[in-house]
């Protein structure tokens, strides 16, 4: 959503940070949230007076502007979560801790500071630090933080292999999935393939919302081979000079 306004020059400049990366590193260390950081005009800002500022030019654009950028659905959840995550942190940010992760960080690390009188240079909370990003399920403290899931596990498995159905991604893997062996080379814009003779065939996709699942599926189904894809799609394909590394 912040990238469509940008695109469209909506995205105002009075909230740029003078010196973004110390400007990041205060805010991190500071979570009663009341650090005020300095701006390109010279004005100072807390962290959450910018996103409530980002917020309302969000919500403006979303009315003037629609959010097909990022689709209906998912934009006016966007909007609902984000408002709910501001309003929260202003008022009681322990009230968000299912959805924001360092506040249930926050929480576990501070319940443990009281039950056993702990200092904050204690190796204890250190060990805790860790074992809250560990990735074995049966080690990991976020797992136990009541923290809500947005994407199950298999959802994250099956993206692995599997692409998302509307955006070129669904075109790119399933050149792959179907043709492993004639992709010499595969990237954001644009899949090259060696069909055997001549030059090597690179076909376009320079559009991010083309090549979806509803665009192509049918084609997909009826070629069998490279040859058959690029003879379907005509004059898009171009030849390549692509070289292949040893």
């Amino acid at each position: 959503m912040l990238l469509s306004m940008i695109e469209d020059n909506q995205l105002p400049e009075d909230l740029l940070l003078l010196n973004p990366v110390p400007a990041i590193r205060q805010i991190s260390h500071d979570p009663t949230l009341r650090q005020s950081i300095l701006l390109e005009n010279d004005k100072r800002m807390t962290a959450l007076e910018i996103q409530e500022s980002l917020y309302q030019h969000a919500e403006r654009y979303a009315k003037s502007y629609g959010l097909e950028s990022v689709g209906q659905a998912t934009g006016e959840n966007i909007l609902r979560r984000w408002r709910e995550v501001i309003e929260g942190l202003q008022s009681d940010p322990l009230s968000v801790a299912h959805i924001v992760d360092w506040v249930a960080k926050k929480r576990i690390i501070d319940g443990l500071v009281t039950r056993h009188n702990l200092r904050d240079t204690d190796a204890k909370l250190k060990a805790v630090d860790l074992q809250y990003h560990d990735m074995r399920p049966e080690k990991c403290l976020a797992l136990r933080a009541g923290l809500e899931i947005l994407v199950s596990q298999q959802q994250a498995l099956n993206s692995c292999a599997t692409p998302p159905d509307s955006t070129r991604a669904y075109f790119r893997g399933k050149c792959l999935e179907k043709w492993p062996d004639d992709v010499v080379a595969a990237n954001w814009d644009s899949v090259v393939f060696d069909i055997g003779s001549g030059p090597l065939k690179r076909i376009p996709m320079m559009e991010p919302l083309r090549g979806t699942k509803a665009m192509t599926e049918e084609l997909f189904d009826r070629c069998s081979t490279p040859s058959d894809l690029i003879t379907a799609l005509g004059d898009a394909v171009s030849s390549s000079s692509f070289k292949p590394s040893n």
